[in-house]
């Protein structure tokens, strides 16, 4: 300083260096991060970094898959149309190296009536569609309609079909040699907070779209239990991917799924939530983690990030203005007024701003998440 000692110029930047120690601010973020990350897996949310806690606070769409996200995934054979020894032992022999939920539905249903599987020749695997294979010789289709491919339905499978929708049912054919020789129905249950949750996400004006490869009619039944409105039905696994890129046209899309056609939309999503029960591929695609397989931990997890996203932001601020008073102070600007501060105390203002950035972050520990 102008006039001063040396031994003063030398104190005054000597307590300059000490507070102006950028501690407290590169303490601020990953410090909040660090425990805003460890509270989320207290509640069943695992967050595979920090870089997930904060984009998910940025999401305006949630993008959900129906069959074991939305729904049970544990689906029940409740209605077989036609012959039901001859239907349901064809439609179990082509499911039963199956991991699909419809499918194991179908093979248990078949081992509690006691029936007796045949062998299957020529399997296919049909993608989005079904199943194919050659059973005593005989051609035999298992899917949806888009495995009829043209064969014709006579008004009374019809007439069947529509009255099995309208409750919500997932109706699967049987062909054989490219006629259509019966119906099974499923019914899957949504799971028992899906409700509670999609109503607390629209309540923070989260967009909300349930996105399946199902028909549209058994989508809308199930969406209208749960209370989605938007509903994209009948979509084909690898186009999930491009449905979701649609939607990020308006904004940052989560997706939240749990099976192995579900892999590629969350890969594409801008944050990918997979259910702790879904299969590894899954998992492995997805940014979080819901470990308890609880629809709630959505909610949980945008909560999370608020707070993380706000406390962050306060103790940037704090560390910010603890410097921009701190050194004009130390500096000897106010010494003319008696105001000074001297490398002791400059150490301990150091000290302090970082502990309070360090308290800060603490207390998302105790914040109130529901």
């Amino acid at each position: 300083m102008l006039g001063a000692s040396f031994v003063t110029s030398l104190l005054y930047g000597v307590a300059v260096l000490i507070i102006a120690c950028p501690c407290a601010l590169g303490l601020a973020t990953p410090t909040a991060l660090m425990v805003g990350t460890g509270r989320s897996a207290k509640m069943g949310v695992l967050l595979k970094n920090g870089t997930v806690l904060q984009e998910i606070q940025k999401v305006k769409t949630l993008v959900f898959d129906k069959t074991g996200t939305l729904t049970e995934g544990k689906p029940v054979v409740t209605d077989i149309i036609g012959d039901e020894t001859e239907v349901l032992g064809l439609a179990a022999s082509l499911e039963e190296a199956s991991q699909h939920p419809l499918a194991q539905a179908i093979v248990k249903r078949a081992s509690e009536a006691g029936l007796e599987l045949q062998p299957v020749e020529n399997f296919q695997a049909l993608h989005g569609k079904g199943v194919s294979g050659q059973i005593n010789g005989k051609q035999v289709l298992l899917g949806n309609a888009k495995m009829l491919d043209g064969m014709d339905i006579s008004t009374a499978y019809q007439e069947k079909l529509e009255e099995l929708e309208k409750g919500a049912k997932t109706v699967v054919y049987l062909a054989v040699d490219n006629g259509i020789k019966g119906l099974l129905a499923l019914q899957d249950i949504p799971k028992e907070n899906a409700k509670l949750a999609i109503s607390q996400l629209k309540k923070r004006g989260l967009r909300t779209v349930m996105l399946t490869g199902d028909n549209a009619g058994v989508a809308r039944a199930i969406a209208d239990q749960i209370g989605i409105e938007e509903v994209i039905a009948g979509v084909l696994p690898e186009e999930k991917a491009h449905e979701i890129h649609q939607l990020q046209q308006a904004g940052k899309v989560a997706f939240i799924g749990d099976g192995i056609n579900d892999a590629p939309a969350l890969s594409v999503a801008d944050v990918g939530i997979a259910m702790g029960a879904g299969t590894d591929i899954a998992i492995e695609s997805a940014g979080i983690v819901l470990t308890h397989n609880d629809l709630t931990g959505v909610v949980r997890a945008f909560d999370m990030s608020k707070k993380t996203f706000n406390r962050i932001l306060l103790n940037l601020f704090w560390a910010f203005i603890y410097n921009v008073i701190g050194i004009p102070i130390a500096a000897g600007v106010f010494s003319g007024v008696g105001l000074v501060l001297n490398p002791e105390l400059a150490g301990l203002a150091m000290a302090f701003s970082s502990v309070s950035v360090l308290t800060s972050s603490l207390m998302l520990n105790f914040s109130k998440i529901d």
